[in-house]
């Protein structure tokens, strides 16, 4: 796992290198969890080499284009691509089992809920590429959620500062009230869907 890990520092210099295209590329390469390119977005905000807009922009950007190519893979590549070489991009099968059958239950308002949730945050894309989801509509929901993701790292990341490695302590506090919400918007979702479903049948009966 050597190779990983110098990768991965290769990388740390490109962000530090490049600034908020390299916050950008890190997020669409997808090596490194979103959090973690994150927060050193925040780091280098906290250096004052970048400026908080400009990390938050760039991150909201590479990381709406990372699941973009995500989808279009589910959606031209299907399962066995992914399945194959999803590990690649951090996506185990059990990500693509859970996040599938999300997908199926609860519709495309999911996309938006399960961006906040670990084990379905990545891969929700794909069975929504797999669905052929319209792509307007998924990258819209995509980046309703991307946006307070990103917002939330990049801050952590330059209110840590020097120890912004220790992300994960510190995020757990901030994540599920965000959770939280996210759910309670699923459920509003879920029941306006349900309303309209029933409101449609009433009116062919």
């Amino acid at each position: 796992m050597e190779w990983i890990s110098n990768v991965i520092g290769v990388l740390f210099e490109w962000i530090q290198q490049l600034g908020y295209f390299g916050i950008m590329l890190g997020l669409m390469i997808e090596v490194i969890p979103s959090e973690i390119v994150l927060a050193y977005g925040g780091y280098l905000v906290h250096l004052k080499t970048i400026n908080f807009v400009g990390a938050v922009f760039f991150g909201v950007v590479g990381g709406v284009v990372a699941q973009l190519f995500i989808y279009w893979i589910g959606r031209y590549g299907g399962r066995p691509i992914l399945e194959k070489f999803g590990k690649y991009i951090l996506i185990q099968k059990k990500h693509i089992d859970v996040s599938e059958a999300w997908f199926l239950k609860y519709g495309p308002g999911v996309i938006f809920t399960a961006r906040f949730i670990p084990v379905a945050r990545h891969a929700i894309s794909i069975p929504a590429g797999m669905a052929k989801m319209p792509v307007g509509k998924f990258l819209l929901l995509t980046t309703l959620a991307v946006i307070p993701w990103t917002v939330l790292f990049v801050y952590l990341g330059m209110l840590l500062g020097e120890n912004w490695k220790h992300i994960d302590e510190k995020a757990g506090a901030y994540i599920m009230p965000i959770l939280l919400v996210a759910l309670a918007l699923l459920v509003v979702y879920l029941l306006v869907k349900w309303f309209g479903t029933s409101r449609k049948k009433g009116e062919l009966e």
